[in-house]
């Protein structure tokens, strides 16, 4: 009977899953797709060889598949970090320059003194988010 119930605090937890859900499919399509388009190359250039052993292919060509592959494992952390919310939160809240805001609490006028110079003092504070 109580699974039943359901109130307004069901809805937005409902809501909620379903945004986490969504953005999950989202980054795993993307990775998954990038995944195959920076392994084809290298992919290709193996199959190559395996069919036609007489076959001469240049190294650099090599190199250059090569790269894009290992490419795909460096690009990967960013991946999670931009598209993932769930990460991109956390990351976010590791940077500590991120949470600071300084608010000007007090201007003060200053015209001279003991110090000769002129202009205008700002106190500030910082406050975290």
């Amino acid at each position: 009977m109580i699974a039943g119930h359901g109130g307004a605090g069901s809805s937005a937890v409902q809501a909620q899953s379903n945004k986490i859900q969504s953005s999950v499919v989202k980054t795993m399509i993307f990775v998954s797709a990038f995944y195959a388009l920076s392994d084809a190359p290298i992919q290709i250039y193996y199959l190559m060889l395996n069919i036609n052993a007489n076959l001469t292919l240049l190294e650099s060509g090599y190199y250059a598949a090569l790269f894009i592959s290992f490419f795909y494992i460096c690009a990967n952390p960013f991946i999670y970090a931009v598209k993932f919310d769930p990460v991109k939160g956390i990351l976010l809240r590791l940077i500590p320059c991120k949470t600071n805001i300084v608010v000007p609490i007090q201007s003060i006028e200053t015209t001279g003194g003991a110090g000769g110079g002129g202009g205008g003092r700002r106190q500030f504070v910082t406050a975290r988010a």
